[in-house]
């Protein structure tokens, strides 16, 4: 079931769709709707309704339950490291409210707190183990997780274990790590188990001895290149050591050329880096997580004036597309993701991907370009320069009307409709949620643009005028083509709803006078006898 356009999808909705319902009159606790989207997502997704009651015939009893959804949505993302949206629906003045929780990624199972739920029937139980590991089997053997023979703990850089450490102390809040032996650190977080040290730990924590003996394509090249000309770069170096000890200095690389760009907004001027921090950092992060080890090549990353690029080999894993991406997310390397995500350095829900696309369209900048790729390499490409600094006013009066509470499909959308891009079906299911907030207009027949209170801000209320005027016109010329065509007998105002049925009754109206007071047409009779007719 996608994006909903009505409550009455959901009372129509067929046992087996993967719906839950909860009559949540008043409160609901958020323990359990944790567990029930934990379920939800170890079944392939699904939704989560408040509002409705779950005994057939369905009926809409309103519900008062996470009077902020957003913030509910955002501690789900947080607690089950998956990707949530909401819906919120008044159905005869009663609220209903549906979160829309994804699938499962291929090869994990979601827990919440430490337990993998699924529904047996309509009952909430712990997965079986065995099926458990058949989820672990998905995607084959975990490369990452597997034991490197011949090496030992020796092996292991000691700085790229405290760097570890100190993060993980920082996103669990737990002090007591500060106290465990930097053994007992890598045993705790899986990169060392009773058999020996994983491929993960060597990628990790790896001196440069051990991974030059082991693992040499566990590699990352940092080049800067002041030109498009082939040849050497002006800067390269090389790190081929655990990543938790080059991570922070491939950041500084790239910062020592990054440029700001200036935009004003009325008195108050603001420096935007040409690269963004959290953006950069990601990319690279995807790179080690999802990388395919077992193939040769380095990962790359290669710095321009005013774009940066990502490479890494292996291609896209089994299962993600470019259209897909988003959405899914395979962890190619399991046990190498585990231990970034214990840190808090990257999401298994892959909500890293979705920020580089929100930070994108929130600066201005395009959005990351993955041309290059193929089955054999992964290539993301980060343009670093304001393509429209216009677009930033749009995005600070965005933000002052709760920008949030967006998610990345609501800032794609806003993106396409300011760039007058075709939208997509998922951008078209956030439309309703952007008009309720002030961002988006409805100018007729399946046509949005943006708030004239966002073009003002830019100085460009013309563009807007365009393409409410382009549109009103069509609309006025559709209804004198219909009218016209009925001329004998005239056309009923039913008719003319028929006609454009992506307006209501109002906005026809203020058509129909336009037309008439243009000398178009006139109106014989009154109420449902009234008849249009077009005046030759």
């Amino acid at each position: 079931m996608p994006y909903l356009d009505s409550v009455e999808e959901l009372l129509e909705a067929k046992e087996g769709e993967h719906v839950q319902f909860k009559e949540a009159k008043n409160r609901f606790d958020f323990g359990e709707a944790a567990r029930c989207c934990c379920a939800l997502a170890n079944d392939g997704g699904g939704k989560l309704v408040f509002g409705i009651s779950d005994k057939r015939p369905r009926s809409v009893v309103g519900s008062r339950a996470f009077e902020q959804p957003e913030r509910t949505r955002m501690g789900l993302i947080d607690k089950l490291k998956i990707n949530v949206d909401f819906q919120l629906f008044t159905y005869e003045e009663k609220r209903v409210l549906v979160f829309d929780v994804k699938s499962r990624p291929i090869g994990m199972p979601v827990l919440y707190e430490g337990v993998a739920w699924i529904y047996d029937g309509d009952t909430l139980c712990p997965m079986p183990e065995d099926m458990r590991r058949r989820i672990y089997d998905e995607i084959g053997t975990d490369f990452s997780g597997k034991i490197c023979e011949g090496a030992t703990f020796d092996d292991l850089d000691e700085t790229a274990i405290e760097n570890f450490r100190s993060n993980w102390i920082e996103k669990s809040g737990n002090k007591q790590l500060a106290t465990r032996s930097r053994h007992q650190i890598l045993i705790d977080c899986g990169a060392i188990t009773d058999s020996g040290v994983t491929y993960a730990a060597l990628i990790l924590f790896g001196k440069n001895e051990a991974l030059t003996r082991f693992l040499p394509q566990a590699e990352i090249v940092f080049e800067y290149r002041s030109s498009e000309a082939s040849g050497p770069a002006n800067q390269r170096e090389e790190f081929r050591v655990g990543f938790f000890a080059c991570y922070d200095r491939i950041w500084e690389l790239v910062n020592l050329r990054n440029d700001k760009q200036h935009y004003q907004e009325g008195f108050f001027v603001f420096d935007i880096a040409t690269f963004n921090e959290r953006v950069v950092r990601e990319a690279i992060l995807n790179a080690v997580s999802h990388r395919n080890y077992q193939f040769g090549g380095s990962i790359f990353v290669r710095q321009f004036r005013d774009r940066l690029v990502v490479e890494s080999p292996g291609g896209l894993p089994c299962g993600i597309t470019l259209d897909n991406i988003l959405d899914r997310q395979l962890p190619r390397n399991r046990r190498i993701a585990e231990i970034l995500s214990l840190c808090g350095m990257v999401e298994r829900s892959g909500q890293g991907m979705n920020l580089m696309f929100e930070l994108s369209v929130q600066e201005a900048k395009p959005l990351p370009d993955f041309a290059g790729t193929d089955d054999f390499f992964v290539s993301v490409t980060l343009n670093g320069l304001i393509i429209d600094k216009a677009m930033l006013s749009v995005i600070n009066k965005i933000s002052e009307r709760g920008g949030n509470l967006l998610a990345t499909e609501d800032f794609l959308t806003i993106d396409a409709l300011y760039h007058e891009r075709p939208l997509t079906e998922k951008m078209q299911a956030r439309l309703n949620r952007l008009i309720e907030m002030g961002i988006v207009e409805h100018i007729g027949r399946k046509k949005y643009v943006l708030a004239r209170s966002l073009y003002a801000a830019t100085g460009k209320t013309g563009v807007h005028t365009r393409r409410v005027g382009l549109d009103r016109d069509t609309n006025k010329e559709l209804l004198l083509k219909h009218i016209r065509q009925n001329n004998e007998v005239g056309t009923p105002f039913k008719e003319l709803q028929q006609v454009l049925p992506g307006l209501n009754r109002n906005q026809i109206q203020d058509l129909m006078k336009e037309l008439k007071k243009g000398g178009k047409v006139f109106c014989e009779g009154r109420t449902s006898a009234a008849r249009w007719f077009a005046i030759n």
